[in-house]
């Protein structure tokens, strides 16, 4: 069995700092940011439009099952790290070392298709935040698309990062939205105990949840990212952590946007409709105020939305450079990069257009959702089997190989009867 080669290229902390022997501390603060990015871009707005199903429909029913994703979400993601970091290489380009070029295409193809399903998602967010706020659509992509051409084509890898994490922070809002909704502490404790199992209608929001937790993209642009960051066998502890936290941070918004909705429509028995972002908004701002309700959630989905934008768009750019063997780093200038840079400029031109022109995207996010379900199997799959081939003492092996499986199979089989369920209705 062919092993993954490990990278031993100088550690980012020495090359950085400057450091021979820095603190714990301080080599946290310099590997940290590729688990914070992915995460901040998880809870997007499909996961914010779950987490408010979930508590408008169930009250706190599913406030502990959030809880419970975190550990979950940390093994997957955690393997991502570890392959980039001793390997040295990207997910396509590894899926192609080991199972040839043709699994590689079949794996980075759909996700490219996945990436843009994401990013009208995304972008069609944005624009929905700009008309809550009287902006017409096409100023609001006009806007994006600019700032976020700019940010690529201008930026190292490094200020790339540290304006993601910027923007995604805006994502934090959402805990004083829940604040605000004024919970009471009882009634989350007893709903969160309180779990109907037998209901199919739970049992399909509990699927949702946990399908929405891992995006195929979230692999691919996080091994990625630590490859570019340079990150080595020595920043492997701190760069567990940064995903640790940034597990943490996610699952704690999602939790917040339930809590939101719980404590005023779930208990005001509405029954509004929450399709979509500004549906949300619509029914609870009520419950906030008019004005502070529909800042705080322009805020949050804000930072949401700009942040999953940047990282569907990177992951399909990368992606693409790894198949077709091409340069495909911000590190690269646009004329040492074209096809990587053409990638993430047409695809974030051709999804501002779209959404500009007002076409209806609602069928298609329906496309997405199935897009993803049917590409989670085999993303994690790879994933899995790839960690199996790593040397000793990195790879995944034992009782934990084991468990690992097991929650990849738990993952996976939710997040297709979620997306399959979802068409079905």
């Amino acid at each position: 069995m062919r092993g993954v080669l490990i990278n031993k290229e100088p550690t980012l902390v020495s090359t950085v700092l400057g450091l021979a022997a820095p603190s714990r501390f301080t080599r946290f603060l310099a590997v940290a940011g590729p688990g914070m990015v992915v995460m901040l871009a998880d809870t997007d707005a499909g996961s914010i439009i779950t987490a408010a199903q979930s508590g408008a429909q169930w009250g706190y029913r599913l406030l502990m099952l959030q809880l419970v994703l975190v550990p979950i979400l940390f093994v997957v993601q955690e393997l991502t790290v570890r392959l980039g970091i001793v390997s040295g290489k990207g997910h396509g380009e590894l899926i192609g070392d080991h199972f040839g070029r043709g699994w590689a295409w079949v794996s980075v193809g759909t996700l490219v298709l996945a990436c843009i399903g994401a990013l009208l998602s995304e972008l069609s967010g944005l624009a929905g935040v700009g008309l809550l706020f009287g902006v017409p659509a096409w100023i609001t992509m006009t806007v994006v698309v600019g700032g976020l051409t700019l940010m690529a084509y201008t930026g190292s890898y490094l200020s790339v990062e540290r304006i993601a994490i910027a923007i995604g922070a805006f994502e934090l809002v959402f805990l004083l939205v829940a604040w605000k909704a004024q919970p009471q502490a009882t009634a989350m404790m007893s709903g969160a105990l309180s779990i109907p199992w037998r209901e199919p209608k739970y049992l399909y929001l509990v699927a949702a949840n946990i399908g929405a937790v891992i995006m195929p993209w979230m692999v691919f642009y996080q091994q990625s990212a630590v490859v570019e960051k340079k990150l080595t066998i020595d920043d492997l502890p701190a760069a567990r952590w940064d995903t640790a936290f940034g597990a943490f941070i996610t699952q704690v918004i999602m939790a917040s946007v339930l809590v939101a909705t719980a404590a005023t429509l779930g208990k005001a028995d509405t029954h509004a409709a929450l399709d979509t972002v500004q549906q949300i908004a619509q029914a609870i701002t009520p419950f906030l105020g008019e004005g502070t309700g529909k800042l705080l959630f322009g805020l949050g989905m804000t930072g949401s939305a700009l942040v999953a934008t940047i990282v569907v768009t990177l992951t399909a750019a990368r992606s693409l450079g790894e198949v077709l063997g091409v340069k495909h780093s911000l590190e690269h200038a646009p004329r040492e990069a074209p096809w990587f840079y053409g990638c993430y400029t047409v695809s974030l031109a051709a999804g501002g257009l779209l959404v500009a022109s007002g076409v209806n995207l609602v069928s298609l996010s329906v496309g997405v959702q199935v897009m993803n379900a049917l590409l989670l199997p085999i993303v994690l799959g790879f994933l899995y089997l790839l960690a199996r081939r790593l040397p000793m003492p990195h790879r995944l092996s034992g009782g934990y190989a084991i468990v690992v499986a097991l929650i990849i199979a738990l993952t996976a089989g939710f997040g297709v009867y979620a997306g399959l369920a979802g068409v079905a209705e």
